[in-house]
């Protein structure tokens, strides 16, 4: 503990932005933490109530109820699901698709490309300021002559503090990069999985009021008028 706080009075040049670092990538791992919360949805709670709104009110209430949501099923993907239902299934399904292409997969990758520079700078850093240290040591060994190295022996362990501190700042950021990419892509399976149950729930749906779909394909009975004598 000594040497480390001989490290950040000496070379507090480049200990303090290494630990300034550390502070502001834990912060930001906290950030996308909170948000992959809050894009969570408990499928299994969710679509009993949303199938009963299908039935009730039709899919006018069905999109009512996504919409009030803050989760990003619902939200997002139910929401552009659902507002192309009248246009037909394929429609359903293209929207749904350029939805998890263009906006909620961007979302869900915000903040790690900053994670992830983050881990490569403190890790360049760290060593930047050991290659500097070691040759202020070294060149305050040749100045003292043989006699004084081993003095300076300790100043030559003080400068790996530098790559040490970068490194305990970069490993946790790339293992905490790796998991939120695997939790991305469970949920991209997951949004891919609500969304053709979402295809099946609208395509088996019936309007409020038990009407039958006429426009779904079934066909009309035929009365023959009997001709006038």
């Amino acid at each position: 503990m000594r040497a480390f706080l001989d490290f950040v009075i000496h070379d507090w040049y480049f200990a303090i932005p290494l630990l300034a670092l550390s502070v502001f990538a834990l912060a930001l791992v906290i950030w996308r933490l909170v948000l992959n919360m809050q894009a969570g949805t408990d499928m299994s709670e969710f679509l009993p109530q949303f199938q009963e709104r299908l039935e009730k009110e039709g899919i006018p209430g069905a999109l009512k109820f996504c919409q009030a949501r803050t989760d990003v099923i619902p939200h997002q993907l139910y929401t552009a699901g659902l507002e192309t239902a009248p246009q037909g299934l394929a429609a359903m399904r293209r929207a749904m698709a350029n939805v998890i292409e263009l906006e909620i997969l961007p979302d869900l990758n915000y903040l790690l490309n900053l994670i992830l520079a983050i881990a490569k700078i403190a890790t360049m850093l760290g060593l930047l300021a050991t290659v500097l240290s070691m040759i202020q040591t070294f060149n305050a060994i040749q100045g003292a002559g043989a006699g004084g190295a081993v003095g300076h022996a300790g100043s030559i362990g003080l400068a790996l503090f530098g790559t040490a501190l970068g490194l305990i700042t970069a490993i946790p950021l790339v293992f905490a990069h790796v998991l939120f990419k695997g939790w991305i892509a469970r949920f991209e399976i997951k949004m891919k999985s609500a969304a053709q149950k979402l295809l099946l729930l609208v395509q088996s749906s019936k309007p409020p009021g038990g009407l039958s779909k006429t426009s779904s394909g079934l066909s009309t009975v035929e009365i023959p008028v009997k001709a006038k004598p």
